[in-house]
């Protein structure tokens, strides 16, 4: 199982608390959980390549429940694989705040963290680069990537144990299709679920504006493969909730409803 919950292991809050990176807001380096000591509970998310698509549709989650987690006095604080013009970028795209967010070039905590640094088979001849891509490739397809496939073809056919995505006078753009209203979707299978094709829909998008501004998302393509984890503490820096990543498409125990940690 990926999720795990390790109320024992202090030293996860230790190392974040220690931590030092660049903050997206005023690009100065600072400590991640400055300003964090007053919270009812504090989210601490360790996204990959802040062009991954796990993280652009986790920060959609947390946008669409932000009134939900700010009722439950949640602090968040991330950190994600870039610099910091991957992170304006990411900002600007996702509505996600520019304070909350921090950007680590060389994947040094996830190394601490002990993160799955995902496939890393060893291609004779091939610079690091390339190494990347031809391991991301092959987790894409599945391998060294459990449940990746299965959460592809989920966004294709619906899930009726997930909410709808798309409301029916929303109109999705910038995709290489032309504007869907979600009313479209309704025709394809009825309201108050998560439809056929709806999901997919809203993967192209964020598919089209990473592959567009792709050197901005992706300043070093050495770490393609690296994934993240989800820690979420109490006031008191007990770690009441764990998640790590074992593959593409796998940021949350719960892929039909991300954020459902939060209710546990």
């Amino acid at each position: 199982m990926n999720t795990q919950i390790r109320s024992d292991s202090p030293e996860i809050y230790a190392i974040l608390h220690q931590t030092q990176c660049l903050r997206v807001s005023d690009g100065e380096i600072k400590p991640v959980l400055d300003s964090c000591s007053n919270t009812s509970k504090l989210l601490v998310l360790i996204w990959s390549q802040l062009g991954d698509f796990d993280n652009l549709e986790y920060a959609w989650w947390l946008r669409r429940e932000k009134e939900n987690i700010a009722a439950r006095g949640i602090t968040i604080r991330a950190i994600g694989i870039g610099n910091r013009n991957s992170g304006i970028k990411f900002c600007e795209y996702t509505g996600f705040p520019q304070e909350w967010l921090f950007v680590d070039a060389i994947a040094e905590i996830h190394a601490t963290l002990g993160l799955y640094r995902g496939l890393s088979i060893q291609f004779p001849m091939l610079s690091t680069s390339k190494k990347a891509w031809l391991n991301l490739m092959l987790m894409c397809a599945g391998i060294g990537s459990p449940g990746t496939l299965k959460e592809v073809f989920r966004g294709y056919k619906g899930d009726k144990k997930a909410p709808q995505l798309i409301a029916d006078e929303e109109v999705v753009r910038n995709t290489p299709l032309p504007p869907m209203k979600g009313s479209f979707f309704k025709a394809a299978g009825g309201t108050g679920f998560q439809r056929p094709f709806e999901l997919a829909t809203l993967r192209l998008r964020n598919m089209t504006e990473v592959l567009s501004n792709w050197n901005t998302y992706v300043p070093d393509s050495s770490y393609l493969t690296q994934r993240g984890g989800t820690f979420l503490f109490d006031s008191q820096g007990k770690l009441i909730y764990e998640h790590r990543d074992r593959g593409i498409l796998g940021f949350a125990e719960n892929m039909s409803n991300p954020l459902s940690f939060l209710d546990k």
